[in-house]
């Protein structure tokens, strides 16, 4: 039988995990230049973790990703990076620019002339970086409820994982919810036994959609 020591001892070792695992759990703001230096540092071995789980994807992938997406987004403050709207450029589509342009009370010729340009496939993008709709005090962006279909989709983590895994190739660079989606789902597959913890079962760039 354990001695009183030994129980405070079982008890405080307890309850530092308990507070270890609610602090990884906790919405923390992200630090872009700690994220671009692990980003560097980790990419070529994120990528050909993604390559091996385009080819193989491990038996219902789709219930696995959903389940690290959750965890992802109880991590990730969005409003603290903005990382995506500083750095990268949506393609905007004919729909967006009239959307958009409408509620400028432009037409769309006077809309693009003022904000875009066109790239050397014909897609229509920012003029420049960081989004000239991206309030750099909060990180908030202007025309949310009206932003382009790829800013509303972006990072694309509920989307079916072997469609978009070139998606998530270059955005691990990019954003740290894809990076962590994809640095949880490596640890899940090296885990001793990931059926319990829902883990794999074996047997200025564009914003892409």
């Amino acid at each position: 039988m354990p001695s009183f020591s030994n129980k405070i001892l079982l008890w405080y070792k307890v309850k530092r995990v308990n507070l270890y695992l609610r602090r990884m759990n906790e919405m923390i703001p992200v630090n872009l230049r700690s994220f671009k230096q692990k980003a560097r540092y980790h990419k070529k071995t994120f990528r050909k973790f993604l390559t091996k789980l385009e080819k193989q994807p491990p038996k219902k992938i789709e219930i696995i990703t959903a389940q690290v997406e959750k965890e992802v987004w109880k991590e990730i403050d969005c409003l603290s990076c903005a990382n995506c709207c500083k750095t990268m450029t949506p393609t905007f589509t004919n729909t967006d620019i009239k959307r958009i342009a409408a509620h400028f009370k432009q037409t769309p010729d006077a809309f693009k002339k003022q904000w875009l340009k066109k790239d050397r496939i014909g897609d229509w993008l920012n003029k420049t970086e960081p989004c000239q709709f991206l309030n750099l005090k909060d990180n908030k962006c202007s025309i949310y409820e009206i932003r382009p279909a790829d800013c509303s989709g972006f990072p694309h983590l509920p989307k079916r994982m072997k469609d978009f895994v070139h998606v998530h190739k270059q955005n691990i660079e990019y954003c740290p919810a894809t990076y962590k989606m994809v640095e949880k789902m490596i640890k899940l597959e090296a885990s001793p036994n990931p059926s319990k913890g829902g883990a794999s079962q074996r047997t200025a760039p564009k914003v892409e959609k």
